[in-house]
């Protein structure tokens, strides 16, 4: 009995430890090969393309393996990054994009943000699957799931809003996955491998004459035979102009993180991102109302009451969009003009995001 005790006291803490030691042999996989793994999340996400109507209850299952994908893939991008920013400062990194530095500033200098933006993130990725959970339980369950999660899902933003200092939201809230800045290392090692010294070319031939005097090569290095150093080639005149480009620096790059957004100063900029982030939970609210009427008056439900959520839903993201410019032109120097990349780009986001108003309510119905 003594011997079974002490073999089972020695064998249990070796069982705990296993899951342990199976999590870090699986992330030092994504992080040795991000590149495949990134190949892998896309090709999956290809297959809930397929799966649908091919078997029964094939939507829920392609729902659930696209939101599993997309939690993974969060996950990934979360581990990558934190094994970049451990590389040594020796490898050359890419110019990171406005939206990776203005997220990464804030999910770095405020854990309650990093956490609301993964709360965002996890909500947007499964609130179709909650849905078509709670379709299951009828009407009245599908829209209450559905108020909760927007009202949940706006609750963060506003949060945000107020831990980032009243700066408008980016969309995603956290940082995208960055390149791996290993890979040009190997590109730049097996360039250097396959070009050779110059005097020591596989067939014997001056590395940049043919025998009639033309060019030949100029895909290789040249070691000093002193020093030992190694001289890189001078890249070609098409190159040359894409290079200088990369390493051009403008006002937004040399910018603080912070300074990447204005500050919404103005009783007319808060109001204007109040109702963004509002909008749709005041549509939830209204399609979930309509939803009940329309299940007690039946097939004669009123025409009018149908289309009222999409037209008051549009009627607020249009109105706080021209709310927004209004004020960019009169707070701003140079109006319109005068905001940086990064506001561009989120005003340009949400602009084509009203696109998919076409894809609901009495709209998609009547009309898509």
């Amino acid at each position: 009995m003594s011997r079974l005790y002490k073999q089972a006291k020695t064998q249990i803490p070796e069982t705990i430890t296993m899951p342990r030691s199976w999590l870090s042999t699986y992330e030092d996989f994504v992080s040795d090969n991000s590149s495949s793994v990134s190949q892998i999340e896309s090709a999956l996400r290809s297959l809930t393309y397929i799966i649908p109507g091919r078997f029964k209850e094939s939507e829920l299952a392609s729902e659930s393996l696209h939101s599993v994908i997309q939690l993974l893939s969060l996950y990934h991008t979360s581990l990558l990054s934190k094994v970049y920013s451990r590389l040594p400062s020796s490898i050359t990194r890419p110019l990171p994009a406005l939206h990776t530095r203005y997220t990464k500033f804030w999910t770095s200098h405020s854990s309650l943000y990093k956490r609301l933006a993964q709360l965002l993130q996890t909500i947007q990725f499964t609130e179709l699957l909650w849905e078509m959970l709670a379709r299951r339980r009828g009407q009245k369950t599908r829209w209450r799931v559905v108020v909760f999660l927007e009202s949940l899902k706006a609750l963060c933003r506003l949060l945000m809003v107020r831990l980032t200092n009243s700066r408008p939201l980016v969309n995603p809230p956290l940082p995208e996955r960055e390149t791996d800045p290993r890979i040009a290392l190997e590109h730049q090692a097996a360039a250097n491998v396959d070009s050779g010294p110059w005097d020591e070319l596989s067939d014997g031939t001056p590395p940049f004459n043919n025998a009639d005097g033309t060019a030949r090569r100029a895909d290789v290095n040249w070691t000093m035979p002193r020093t030992g150093l190694s001289l890189p080639t001078l890249p070609a005149t098409s190159d040359v102009t894409e290079y200088l480009l990369k390493k051009v620096l403008t006002a937004d790059d040399i910018k603080a993180p912070k300074q990447l957004l204005h500050r919404l100063t103005t009783s007319k900029a808060q109001v204007a991102e109040l109702m963004w982030v509002l909008r749709p939970v005041v549509y939830a609210v209204l399609m979930q109302r309509w939803a009940m009427s329309a299940k007690v008056e039946g097939k004669g439900r009123n025409r009018v009451a149908a289309w009222t959520p999409w037209v008051v839903g549009v009627g607020i993201e249009v109105g706080a969009r021209q709310l927004a410019k209004r004020d960019f032109k009169e707070r701003l120097a140079g109006g319109l003009r005068g905001l940086t990349t990064l506001e561009r780009d989120e005003l340009r986001s949400r602009g084509w995001a009203m696109g998919w108003w076409a894809l609901r309510g009495a709209f998609y119905e009547n009309f898509t």
